[in-house]
């Protein structure tokens, strides 16, 4: 996987196409990256034993690295990468 945290990736495919977003975190293994402000789903929340009341957060969640395409810095277009062995 050559996509690294860091990188400023473009969506290719799915809901959140041609969004583009900075990967905060890579998964290797599973060929996964989770990339800022995509993929946005809403979780529920407990309540806490504390007292606090439960809510709704919108959580981040991996997209597979073939939807992906690296955005190179000097020209600006997205680009797809290959798999390294």
């Amino acid at each position: 996987m050559k996509i690294k945290k860091g990188d400023i990736v473009k969506i290719i495919s799915g809901k959140d196409k041609n969004k583009t977003g900075k990967v905060l975190k890579a998964f290797p293994v599973k060929e996964q990256v989770v990339v800022e402000n995509v993929n946005l789903k809403k979780k529920h929340q407990k309540a806490n034993k504390g007292g606090q009341k439960g809510q709704i957060i919108e959580k981040t969640y991996p997209v597979h690295v073939s939807n992906v395409a690296f955005v190179d810095s000097k020209t600006k277009k997205a680009q797809r990468s290959g798999r390294s062995w």
